[in-house]
């Protein structure tokens, strides 16, 4: 796990890519992320929920259960509910489980 420095959505590609990330493992992702982490050559497992450690420990091990059709629908349209949450259900974007 890494710090973002407070780099937000838009920069995700180049802050992963700069940090020499290969993979990423996430809950919900939107299409943009997912196109730019394509485009970087990063390999994208999401819909993971669970332990952090627990999920690094599936895919070294190759038992990883993932989506590759996952797709956070709540960045197809502006809002202002605030910040999303670990676990909470915000337009469609679950993200991770209760231990993240």
């Amino acid at each position: 796990m890494v710090d973002t420095n407070g780099q937000g959505h838009g920069a995700l590609s180049s802050f992963l890519t700069e940090a020499c990330v290969n993979v990423l493992i996430c809950g919900g992702i939107g299409g943009g992320a997912q196109s730019a982490l394509a485009e970087a050559g990063i390999q994208l497992l999401g819909g993971v929920s669970g332990n952090t450690d627990e999920a690094v420990r599936n895919y070294i091990s190759g038992n990883l259960v993932y989506n590759p059709d996952v797709y956070c629908t709540h960045h197809d349209h502006e809002h202002t509910c605030g910040a999303h949450h670990c676990g909470e259900d915000k337009h469609g974007c679950a993200g991770n489980g209760s231990d993240c």
